[in-house]
Formats: C-alpha cells, structure tokens, sequence
C-alpha cells in the first residue's frame, strides 16, 4: 500500500459526497414533481369550474322546464266594421284625409246635405266606430284613425 487511495484515505468524506449528489438529486426531482402537482392542480381547477357550469346549467334547464307556462292570452280579435255602406265610405274618406275630422267635415267629404240632421246621423256613426276602436275622438266632436 504503497499509494494513497481516494476511497481509503478518507472514507468520511467520501460518503458526505455521496450524500450531497443524492440531496442535489432529490432537490432537483422535488422541484419537478412540485411543478407537475401546480400544473394538475391548475388543470384540476379548470375542469372542476367546467362541470360546476354544466351543472348549473343542468339545474336551469330543469327548472325551466318544469315551469308551467303562463297562459297565452288569445288576441283581441280585430275591430268589425258595420256592414252599413256609409261606415266603408266614412274609413274611405279618413284614408285620403290622414288626419282629424269632424262630422261637418265628413258629411262635406261624403257630399251630403249639411242639414242638422244629417250631421247628427254622421256624428252618431263616427261614435260608434269610435266605441269599436276603429276610430278614436282625440277631444269631443274630433275623430281620427287610432296610430298602429
């Protein structure tokens, strides 16, 4: 024995060194299982946000289908016009005129006689188109066509 050896000169030493390359070792295998478990946990988060939606959305779905639908008010049907001739001639002279008319008026536009009497009969059948809604007195004797 003749020549030192590494391994026999100083055993302690070689065992501390020994140790040290393993603690580096598992630094290094610590730091990349501690960076896979973030990228699970961060992946592990998004996919629990992911089903907690669906979820959520199962429950509205759901929730909304078991609701039992409010009821559907049938329309109001439309206005009738009275059969009368005079009442067709009376919405055709409010179609040309595209404003407010009075019963003077309309017995003017219709080319009768502008008697008392006959006013009042045109006033009579303007109230009852305005009591059906086909035409609406916007202040006392004034009549026009109701805006759609």
């Amino acid at each position: 024995m003749t020549g030192p050896d590494a391994r026999q000169a100083d055993p302690g030493t070689w065992l501390l060194d020994r140790i040290d390359a393993r603690e580096q070792a598992l630094t290094c295998q610590i730091e990349q299982t501690q960076a896979e478990i973030d990228t699970l946990t961060a992946r592990l988060s998004e996919l629990s946000e992911a089903i907690e939606h669906l979820r959520i959305s199962r429950k509205t779905l759901i929730a909304l289908a078991e609701e039992v639908p409010a009821p559907v008010e049938p329309a109001a049907p439309p206005p009738t016009v009275p059969e009368h001739p005079a009442y067709q001639q009376i919405l055709t002279v409010f179609g040309g005129a595209g404003g407010c008319l009075r019963a003077r008026d309309l017995a003017m536009a219709m080319d009768l006689p502008l008697t008392q009497n006959d006013i009042q009969n045109v006033r009579a059948k303007l109230k009852r188109l305005a009591s059906r809604g086909i035409l609406v007195e916007t202040e006392p004797g004034l009549f026009t066509q109701p805006r759609p």
